[in-house]
């Protein structure tokens, strides 16, 4: 009897489904056979199983784009086992989610409705209005709206942070894995410190942070810049503390909270290759993780170790310190005096956790600096936003924690942090003998000055000109005339452009002689472009091998400074081996020439030259393709030379890509011949699979190496081998192929073979060894206790040439 009234209590309820459906994105009520389409076709609602379960949510997800790509989750901590399920639009304005009667779901309306309608919009956002409002883009408006509670997916629109009207807190959260929607322990949320922050927390303990909101962009983001893309936005005032971003064209692009690697990753949808493209993570590495050097210290990716303590700082525990465990950071080396104080001035950093800040928007930097030094417990200060000429004033007190440093100035902000006059007396002269000297010898300072500004400019003239001309001419290097190749390549014309890097740009030519050229003109910017300059025609102009890019000669003049090579007509590896349909036109026997081309090339390098050089970039941009696919490593800008037995070296300047760097030389500096042999095992693997190092897999990050190495143990190893040449391909070779790659990516250098005998083994049927534990970047906990550095650069790609 309770159940049939229960039932006719609903139905009086219930809006009349027929009279107000207008077109299939609007709806009163949605059965679980039934789904509801937005309007242009773009998202779809309605009772879906997840990945492998047999279980069903009420969900939303992109529709043309893969069946496994959810965006949203009603009931994702009650999951419905049969076709009983139903949801309903209720007359009062707020949807009732019953299974087998019970609800298991529902919502509640910010007002009374009158005439309610339900509506799914093309951005992904299922909403609640009054009909006669349906077509207002006001998003007041909503009776209720999805976007107000996010699963672990952030959509363009969507705002993730507070609404203090509403006393409501939006945060992405993690599921607990793809099959299981259940909230996992990772969330991605603004936090109300003073000076807001946005902080991805596993549990309660902070994982990574994205640093405060500084005018212009987030702290801990300098990529985050006006783009013609994406447009970000984030309002802090006494109604709400949010950020949103949306975008300015027609991208499709979806960030996703993923519990099992612990990341926030951005896709973006290839139409050409009809999948989700990995675009970027976070934490993108080591150093963005919360807090890995302790407090009073900083974190620099390019540096090693990659932990430094501030100036006037040391280590609380230089044992510990020492022995790679830094989380308990530093202290100062002198007590502060409070009235005797100073600050000491850093550029270019991620500024430290705000937790204990104090805000004053109204004041300037030099009213900050002095509210800051009469209160002795104020550590730190800066401007709170650096658009425009800098205005506002924050300030830290007690420890400073998680500082990054960039390794770009401009990348990063200003801070003003508070020392003893002793501490500073060590980083600057004393102001009273600056001013003796000023005014003793201010003459014949202010002659001096314009002595050697002249005698410097004529310097750099000439060393940009003369002496790397004479340079190359004692290298025996052509050299050829500005003017031939401003006519080869239409006067450098954006239509001629193939290729862009750290170094300038890459452009395609044709001399009068017909040969077509790819001509590398360096940045007039570009000081790290100069060094690699002379280090790639240092090294290359002497090699000669049918699988290294040739040389042809170099162009300086005035401030022009070009190399020119050879061009090759099928551009990159990557090119072929990362696209699905350009990766059919390498069949496996082609791509076996292709590993075996760049052996041998890779062990000329290592073995035959007359120097012993180590590239230290390897990876499938920086090889190239001629006309028979015959395949030419290039870009030695990077790389090292060694002469007689000597096979290592260390460094502090960690260079190369991620996801191809042996983790002796990520971690420590070390690299040798052994540090290519990594690189070429992933390049190996890469080929073969037709997947990045690192690759999206559904909503996870996969490094390549590891899932190679998981179906190796399990027997399933040909489960990786690219779809476009499981036709072509021999089962015992490509195995043995795979066997080989695995080999050259193991832990340890020494277990490592050499290129000689990978040659060796590629052409023969020797045994091979078994394979032992690959080698990876470690995790957050493992660096703190067993290395200082680690480093992912990929400014150093600097040779990208493609076909027109």
């Amino acid at each position: 009897m309770s159940i049939i009234l229960y039932t006719l209590f609903i139905s009086s309820l219930v809006v009349s489904i027929a009279a107000d459906k207008s077109s299939n994105s609007q709806f009163q009520s949605l059965s679980h056979e039934e789904t509801i389409v937005s309007p242009n076709g773009v998202f779809e609602l309605g009772f879906f199983p997840l990945g492998n379960s047999n279980k069903s949510y009420l969900a939303i997800r992109y529709k043309n784009y893969s069946d496994e790509t959810f965006v949203w989750v009603a009931n994702g901590s009650y999951p419905i086992n049969d076709s009983s399920a139903k949801l309903t639009l209720h007359s009062s304005g707020s949807f009732v989610l019953t299974h087998n009667s019970n609800q298991v779901w529902s919502t509640s309306s910010l007002k009374v409705a009158q005439n309610p309608l339900a509506e799914l919009l093309d951005s992904g956002n299922l909403v609640i209005r009054e009909k006669s409002e349906a077509n207002s883009e006001d998003k007041e408006e909503y009776l209720w709206q999805s976007f107000d509670y996010p699963s672990n997916t952030m959509l363009a629109g969507m705002k993730i942070g507070w609404d203090h009207k509403r006393k409501l807190n939006r945060r992405l959260i993690a599921w607990k894995s793809d099959d299981d929607p259940t909230p996992g322990e990772l969330s991605w949320e603004v936090v109300l410190h003073p000076y807001p922050e946005i902080y991805m927390m596993r549990g309660k303990e902070k994982h990574h942070r994205l640093g405060p909101w500084n005018g212009l962009r987030f702290s801990g983001m300098p990529e985050m810049k006006p783009n013609p893309v994406f447009h970000y936005k984030f309002v802090s005032n006494e109604e709400e503390v949010t950020y949103m971003w949306t975008l300015q064209t027609s991208l499709i692009t979806k960030v996703v909270l993923n519990q099992t690697s612990l990341e926030r990753p951005r896709f973006v949808w290839s139409e050409a290759t009809a999948s989700w493209n990995f675009y970027s993570t976070m934490p993108g590495e080591y150093c963005d993780y919360y807090g890995v050097c302790g407090g009073n210290s900083f974190c620099s990716s390019t540096a090693s170790p990659m932990c430094e303590c501030l100036k006037g700082f040391t280590p609380k525990s230089p044992e510990k310190w020492n022995s790679m465990v830094r989380t308990q950071g530093c202290g100062l080396k002198s007590p502060l005096t409070c009235k005797s104080d100073g600050f000491a001035q850093v550029d270019g950093l991620k500024v430290p956790d705000t937790t204990n800040t104090s805000v004053y928007e109204s004041i300037d930097l030099e009213k900050c600096r002095t509210k800051c030094l009469k209160d002795c417990s104020c550590m730190a200060y800066t401007n709170s936003n650096i658009s425009g000429a800098g205005s506002g004033c924050v300030m830290w007190f007690g420890d400073l924690l998680d500082i990054k440093l960039y390794p770009d100035p401009e990348s990063g902000q200003r801070l003003y942090i508070r020392l003893p006059p002793s501490e500073l007396d060590s980083i600057r002269p004393q102001v009273s003998k600056i001013m003796y000297v000023i005014s003793v010898a201010a003459t014949i300072g202010v002659i001096l000055a314009i002595y050697f500004l002249y005698r410097r400019k004529i310097y750099e003239k000439s060393m940009t000109e003369k002496n790397y001309e004479s340079y190359v001419n004692d290298l025996d290097l052509p050299l050829l005339d500005l003017s031939i190749i401003i006519a080869a390549t239409n006067k450098f014309s954006e239509g001629n452009k193939i290729g862009e890097g750290g170094f300038g740009s890459v452009y395609w030519g044709k001399l009068p002689s017909g040969l077509e050229i790819a001509v590398k003109r360096l940045s007039k910017n570009s000081d790290q472009g100069m060094s690699e300059f002379v280090n790639e025609v240092k090294l290359i102009a002497k090699v000669q091998h049918r699988n290294l890019v040739k040389l042809l000669g170099c162009c300086i003049k005035k401030q022009e400074i070009m190399l020119v090579y050879e061009y090759m007509v099928n551009g990159s590896l990557d090119y072929f081996i990362f696209d699905s349909t350009k990766g059919k036109l390498l069949d496996w026997p082609k791509r076996f020439h292709i590993i075996c081309g760049i052996a041998r090339g890779l062990m000329y390098l290592h073995q035959d030259s007359r120097l012993r050089i180590i590239h230290r970039d390897l990876k499938a941009s920086n090889v190239l393709l001629d006309d028979t696919l015959n395949p030419k490593i290039s870009d030695f800008g990077v790389a090292k030379t060694f002469g007689g037995e000597n096979i290592e070296g260390n460094t502090t300047r960690i260079v190369g890509t991620y996801g191809y760097m042996a983790p002796e030389y990520a971690i420590d500096g070390q690299f040798s011949i052994k540090s290519d042999v990594f690189s070429f095992g992933v390049l190996l693997l890469e080929i073969i699979c037709g997947k990045r190092s690192r690759c999206s897999s559904g909503n996870q990050i996969v490094h390549l190496v590891d899932h190679v190495w998981t179906l190796w143990k399990k027997d399933m190893a040909l489960q990786i081998v690219d779809p476009n040449m499981e036709d072509s391909c021999i089962a015992s070779e490509v195995l043995r192929c795979i066997h080989i790659g695995l080999l050259c990516v193991q832990q340890y250098p020494e277990d490592r073979p050499t290129m000689t005998s990978v040659v060796l083994l590629l052409g023969s049927e020797v045994e091979l060894d078994e394979a032992k534990e690959p080698g990876d970047f470690p995790k957050k906990e493992s660096i703190e206790a067993n290395s200082s550095s680690f480093s992912s650069t990929n400014a150093m790609s600097t040779t990208l040439l493609t076909a027109r």
